[in-house]
């Protein structure tokens, strides 16, 4: 059995972020007196009591809602309340029972879900008249208060208990990424990926604002897609929430085993912004696919795929390690070749090299290039050893690594890449003393 999907719903200015901060235990969800601010769904795991669960924060539903963004919310809680097991419905105990709270209620009924009614704001609770939630009939109104956390104990002992019983299976999911620029097309790849439209897609720049969890399974193997807010250049990113935005698209990365950059085909050449995000996430140590974007209208201008890796590697040689995909969003061309690359670079890794392997690869290498000598010191490379995966890292032990040269380490990077490719992965190489008489200059 899967780990279970706890929602919270409930109309805008509730409290459902801040409560979904109080779980999780950090600041994944923006936080804002502007209404809306959380549009899509997002996800975060959670436990309590060691139960493990998938907690998501919905949008704010508004009623009557005119505007396409607003009818796009409401949809997109509607797929949020189809996904989860438990839902949690979510009313402002200081503002009192709403006219919007019997429309989201009525969505709860019709949904057949169980649901548990949680007067968020009850900061003193003694002090809090919660008779009016009484009238929804929707059971006892269980006082919380995102705030302070008080009542956050006791509301998650009763949501524990109303999830279906788990067979204690741990969640081996590997997590990927999906960065880029503002508006290059993350969402709607996104969406071609799993074949229905899980994240809000919008021709307005910037509408994905959090870094959202999608879950996937694909070949026996589950992963988790984190579309995130695109990343401006920083004289671009203002103050509130564009700001805070940027700063979990890198949180992203950081948490990513893997990540996947879209740019924009129509671009004429790979922007330095693109280079900056991709630099990003190949010097936090995760694996990186790139994705051309929108390569259906770029092939009527006569450019080849060649050409284009050519130019990006000129602009930053790292990216000669980096698998390249040409895909389109919009016509589905290649998007589901991607699947494919993920578990490829997956392997690469998670690949470890036996010790003798490595060693006799520093021997072929350094036979055909010695390191450069230091005035006074004798320069020997005595042996090596593969000492991390994701990612690979590769020991060098010598009698001064200290002297080595930097040009000279890049040569040995390059040469355990032609025996060992890593494709897809940053290789570390470092310089260590060896123990012992062999290491004496």
């Amino acid at each position: 059995m899967s780990i279970p999907v706890v929602a919270l719903v409930g109309r805008p200015n509730v409290g459902k972020s801040a409560l979904f901060n109080r779980i999780v235990g950090q600041g994944s969800a923006i936080v804002s007196e502007e209404a809306g601010t959380t549009r899509d769904r997002h996800y975060a795991r959670a436990d309590w009591n060691k139960r493990d669960f998938w907690l998501v924060d919905t949008g704010g539903i508004v009623e009557d809602a005119q505007g396409a963004m607003n009818k796009e919310i409401r949809r997109q809680v509607e797929v949020a309340i189809g996904e989860a097991d438990v839902l949690c419905f979510v009313v402002d105990a200081i503002a009192g029972l709403h006219p919007s709270d019997r429309r989201v209620l009525d969505m709860l009924r019709q949904s057949r879900k169980p649901f548990l009614l949680v007067a968020n704001k009850a900061d003193d609770p003694r002090a809090t008249d919660f008779y009016e939630f009484y009238e929804l009939g929707a059971g006892e109104p269980i006082p919380v208060s995102a705030t302070n956390g008080k009542g956050s104990g006791d509301f998650l002992d009763v949501l524990v208990d109303a999830l279906p019983p788990g067979d204690g299976e741990q969640d081996e999911a590997l997590r990927i990424a999906v960065i880029g620029r503002p508006n290059v097309g993350k969402s709607s790849f996104v969406n071609k990926l799993l074949g229905e439209e899980r994240l809000v897609v919008s021709d307005e720049a910037g509408t994905t604002r959090d870094a959202i969890d999608t879950k996937f399974r694909y070949h026996q193997r589950d992963f988790v897609f984190v579309d995130t807010a695109g990343l401006r250049r920083q004289a671009k990113i203002s103050d509130g929430i564009e700001f805070y935005s940027s700063l979990r698209t890198r949180r992203a990365i950081e948490q990513s085993d893997l990540c996947i950059l879209l740019i924009d085909a129509q671009e004429e050449e790979i922007h330095n912004q693109d280079l900056k995000i991709a630099q990003m996430a190949w010097d936090a140590g995760r694996g990186l696919i790139l994705v051309v974007n929108k390569w259906d209208l770029k092939e009527k201008d006569g450019k080849t795929s060649a050409k284009y890796q050519k130019e990006a590697h000129e602009k930053a040689p790292f990216l000669k390690w980096v698998p390249f995909l040409f895909a389109s969003a919009l016509t589905g061309q290649r998007v589901t070749k991607v699947l494919d690359l993920v578990l490829e670079v997956e392997a690469e890794r998670s690949k470890r090299i036996s010790t003798s392997q490595v060693n006799q690869a520093l021997e072929n290498i350094v036979g055909r290039r010695q390191p450069p000598q230091a005035a006074g010191r004798e320069i020997r490379l005595l042996y090596a050893t593969q000492v991390e995966t994701s990612p690979p890292t590769i020991a060098v032990f010598g009698s001064a690594p200290d002297l080595v040269e930097e040009h000279y380490v890049r040569y040995l990077h390059n040469s355990f890449r032609e025996v060992w490719g890593f494709t897809g992965n940053p290789l570390r190489v470092i310089m260590r003393r060896a123990a012992g008489k062999g290491a004496r200059a």
